[in-house]
């Protein structure tokens, strides 16, 4: 297993939004460490990753949300370090705006360089409001969305699909594609974080088919299949790769700051091994916990980390979980 790249990030913004799909699990306890200890920090890793291991990838993120007191440094601090955001800003979970507060916003970010802006819906607006905890939150979507075309600044939006939502997705796509988006994704929710309570509604095939022909191929099918296809027809996992993720953590930057960013990445790479040696192969868990005749739609590694969960379950596996992004942890690919 090979590191090839470091994602080092900070929790410390607030989300304004408490969606029921949230894979970091905001609970209105911003986490992360304070920001100019983690700008700080977070360059003398990079630097000494430059120096001892050119060949490694490396950026720096921040999160809950972008709603950063003061975004646009904020945008030329990750610019500056090589954070995935300088050039494609997640529009989710940001304050309140009225039309003119929108359209400042947005003439700010690009006249600050952005890209491509991203924004995630739910359903129509009552569906959407409620499951993002927050009443308005559909319409300011859109406020966002039309102040963004009115500064040139292309968007895309995502919608994740459940049992739930699927009788209001056709009308929604409509609704995205009128207001600008360049292109509409559609995606099934995974299990991590909050994802877990959205396993009762998780879509099968029977109501994917309920949406039109048009809007069935916004979603990609070699990426989410049911769950008789992966079983019937997929190859072993072989993970060669892995991110490692540094979360710098009110609770662990003093530690990390008086730690060199290589012992640090060593001790990552040890919990990841010892995270995925307490499971057997996804062969393996599928014998046991697969349904052969399952018509629920999951991306794979998605249905891999189902079956984990099961079997952590049934013979009470505890072991530091490298997959949860809100500490330091690891990607496999």
């Amino acid at each position: 297993m090979k590191t090839t790249s470091v994602l080092i990030h900070s929790l410390c913004v607030p989300c304004c939004n408490y969606c029921r799909y949230c894979l970091l699990s905001w609970n209105g306890k911003v986490e992360g460490a304070d920001w100019n200890r983690s700008v700080n920090l977070a360059e003398r890793f990079m630097n000494e990753l430059r120096d001892q291991q050119p060949e490694i990838k490396r950026s720096f993120s921040f999160g809950y949300s972008m709603e950063h007191p003061d975004l646009k440094g904020a945008i030329r601090t990750l610019r500056r370090l090589g954070g995935p955001t300088a050039d494609f800003l997640q529009c989710d979970g940001m304050k309140m705006r009225n039309d003119t507060e929108c359209i400042v916003l947005m003439g700010m970010l690009h006249d600050e360089g952005i890209k491509q802006l991203n924004y995630t819906l739910y359903g129509l607006s009552d569906y959407h409001d409620r499951f993002a905890g927050r009443k308005g939150d559909f319409e300011l979507n859109l406020r966002m969305m039309q102040a963004a075309k009115a500064s040139q600044l292309p968007f895309t939006t995502g919608i994740p699909l459940t049992a739930e939502n699927i009788h209001e997705v056709d009308d929604l796509v409509k609704i995205l594609q009128d207001n600008g988006s360049e292109k509409v994704f559609l995606t099934i929710p995974h299990e991590e974080g909050r994802g877990k309570l959205l396993r009762d509604v998780r879509l099968d095939m029977e109501g994917f088919l309920e949406l039109s022909v048009e809007t069935q191929k916004l979603l990609n099918r070699t990426l989410y299949r049911t769950e008789r296809d992966w079983l019937r027809d997929s190859e072993p996992i072989h993970d060669t790769h892995r991110m490692v993720l540094i979360a710098l953590r009110a609770d662990n930057i003093d530690a990390y700051e008086s730690r060199d960013v290589m012992s640090i990445i060593r001790e990552i790479e040890e919990l990841d091994e010892n995270y995925y040696s307490s499971f057997p192969s996804f062969q393996e868990l599928a014998k046991i916990y697969g349904e052969p005749k399952g018509e629920k739609l999951y991306h794979i590694r998605d249905l891999y980390y189902h079956y984990r969960t099961q079997y952590a379950q049934d013979h009470d596996v505890q072991v530091y979980d490298v997959t949860d992004e809100r500490q330091s942890g690891s990607r496999r690919f």
